[in-house]
């Protein structure tokens, strides 16, 4: 149960819920508990075995206890007796148990009410701080994990704990109340009969536990396979065009319908499960009763008991109460497996430690002066090394283009300056200042990023742009737009800047999308730029128009770019080759093309191509 008390940790602070919740619930459970204990005097009224001297003659002292209760009931009871009979005595006690049960839930519902609230603040909670920490995490992480199974997590998850864990709260919390109340009672009637029960009980628990264990497993795997249909549904939607061009659609269908089936079967045996503990619970608490009415009947009919015939039939209406909020409670905890299978998924996300942390005291830092460095610094991909002892110096207002064959480390390389990732070794500094030292959000407002595969919302035009700036203005959007080179396409849609773009820009061209990406970047104006091989997936004509776009967003700003296309960054200050994690050249494209190396293969290969 440690799981589902930390899921219900999400509703703090609780003393917003607990103090009301509790006042309102015990009164519920006081007023209902009153309606049983007024059969005695019922069944006396109606059976004629009421006798005046029996019944309090005084009227009691006041006294917060069972007794008192009792006693002014009986006192008040005597008076109506015996002004009006047994006939004023039956309408007494039919009135008190209407007054009592119109009590018992009005307290319920506004119990209820309370626990309502508590209820839709843990689960809004739980899928904040689960966007929260999923935005939180490194990129790193989601290199290593299904994106089906983050979506489960988000949505299939935290549906089955809205619907299991969070809905059984008023069960687990009010249910035991009652069940402590009619205790009391039993006890205060037969102490004798109650103990005998408190023996018997323990063995239907047992059978439902046993139950509840088996659920929980099979919840387990039920959500792992869920998360994985959801990864082949996301993967078949983004590759729709390569399954129908390689004619693999028998393959994915196949995929898919192993684990639909996979699934299917295990929630078939889930639900007999479940299904299986209500009727199983009610007949052992039926048997229970039985073995109540054995025992006790046998001791009223030998006079071995304290307790009448009115008494006996009281205290066994009374027992049968018990078991509405067991089998409540028992049903309650077999679906709450489900629900902690989950919060264990969710709980994974939320313990995963952040690897990207920031400083205790950040220094200041929100301008780029003189230069980038990368002093001694290494980086590894689990055992596997990616860049290897780089010493780089970038002086502001320079181009330096990274180039080498793929896996050479160039895009790690530009992803340890945002901190993407950390550098295992070394440091990389910007003014001399250690970028680990500095707030995360000065760093980032520092660079600009356009990658290979532009990134756009399922929004309009504009607000893509204007993406992580509050309050744009529409003026600056459209100069961000013309020296992009996208203005003249965007205002011929059909609603301009207004226009929705679909999902990840999907009614835009290649070339449309990354020049959207590139006004992006020059509204964001910053002084350092990062290009990631922004050119290379496009035709000559798109190219011609992203590259003349990108030498206008370069202008006066420090530019660290990552080609393949070697045309494109003939002009740049300084030129990185990587080979196996490592520089192995360094110079201008003609200082290059003299040594004779690996850069002028490269080139003569494309220029051959």
């Amino acid at each position: 149960m440690k799981t589902y008390f930390k899921l219900l940790s999400f509703a703090r602070p609780f003393n917003q819920f607990v103090p009301k919740y509790i006042i309102l619930a015990v009164l519920a459970v006081v007023f209902g508990l009153l309606n049983f204990t007024l059969l005695i005097p019922l069944l006396n009224v109606i059976f004629q075995k009421i006798e005046i001297q029996q019944i309090a003659t005084a009227k009691p002292e006041f006294a917060l206890n069972i007794e008192y209760a009792k006693s002014i009931f009986n006192y008040y009871f005597q008076e109506i007796f015996r002004q009006y009979g047994q006939s004023g005595a039956l309408k007494f006690v039919c009135g008190v148990i209407v007054i009592s049960v119109v009590l018992s839930n009005t307290f319920r519902y506004w119990s209820q009410r309370v626990l309502s609230k508590m209820r839709v603040d843990v689960i809004k909670n739980i899928r904040k701080s689960l966007y929260n920490k999923i935005i939180d995490l490194h990129t790193g992480y989601f290199q290593s994990q299904k994106k089906g199974d983050l979506i489960s997590t988000l949505s299939n998850d935290i549906t089955e704990i809205e619907a299991s864990v969070v809905s059984s709260v008023q069960v687990i919390f009010r249910e035991p109340l009652m069940i402590a109340g009619y205790f009391v009672l039993l006890f205060t009637m037969s102490v004798k009969l109650t103990l005998f029960i408190l023996l018997v009980l323990p063995l239907s628990s047992l059978i439902i536990s046993n139950i509840s264990k088996r659920l929980k497993k099979d919840a387990q795997i039920g959500q792992q396979i869920q998360g994985n249909i959801l990864s082949i549904i996301e993967e078949t939607i983004s590759g729709i065009r390569i399954i129908k061009a390689f004619n693999a659609q028998q393959y994915v269908k196949k995929k898919f319908d192993q684990q639909n089936n996979d699934y299917r079967n295990i929630l078939k045996g889930m639900w007999n499960k479940r299904e299986l503990a209500s009727p199983l619970s009610e007949v052992l608490g039926v048997t229970v009763v039985v073995w109540v009415l054995l025992y006790g009947g046998q001791l009223v009919l030998e006079n071995q008991s304290d307790l009448n015939a009115s008494e006996f039939i009281t205290y066994i209406v009374l027992f049968s109460q018990i078991l509405v909020p067991a089998k409540a409670i028992s049903s309650a905890i077999t679906n709450i497996q489900r629900g902690i299978a989950s919060g264990e998924r969710i709980f994974k996300i939320l313990d995963t430690p952040v690897a990207i942390t920031e400083a205790e005291n950040p220094i200041k830092k929100n301008d780029f002066r003189e230069k980038i460095q990368y002093q001694n610094v290494s980086f590894s991909y689990a055992e596997k090394k990616v860049v290897n002892n780089i010493n780089l110096t970038i002086n502001k207002g320079e181009m330096i283009a990274l180039v080498g064959q793929s896996g050479a480390g160039k895009s790690t390389m530009a992803d340890l300056l945002p901190r993407f990732y950390d550098v295992n070794e070394g440091e990389i500094t910007i003014d001399g200042l250690n970028i680990k030292k500095m707030k995360l959000s000065e760093l980032n407002q520092l660079m600009g990023i356009v990658t290979q595969e532009s990134i756009l919302f399922n929004d309009t035009v504009f607000n893509n742009i204007a993406f992580g700036i509050e309050n744009a203005h529409e003026q600056d959007v459209i100069e961000a737009s013309k020296i992009a080179n996208a203005h003249e396409f965007i205002i011929q849609m059909e609603n301009g800047y207004q226009t929705n773009i679909g999902d990840r820009g999907n009614r835009l061209s290649g070339g449309q999308r990354q020049r959207i990406s590139i006004a992006r970047a020059v509204l964001k104006n910053p002084p350092i730029l990062i290009l990631d091989e922004a050119t290379s997936a496009l035709d000559t004509e798109s190219e011609r128009l992203v590259q003349e776009a990108i030498q206008n967003l370069m202008k006066n700003r420090t530019s660290i770019v990552i080609a393949h296309r070697l045309s494109t960054i003939q002009h740049a200050d300084k030129i990185i080759v990587m080979q196996q994690g490592e520089i192995i050249e360094t110079g201008t494209h003609n200082e290059l093309i003299l040594q004779n190396g690996v850069y002028k293969r490269l080139s003569e290969m494309q220029a051959f191509s």
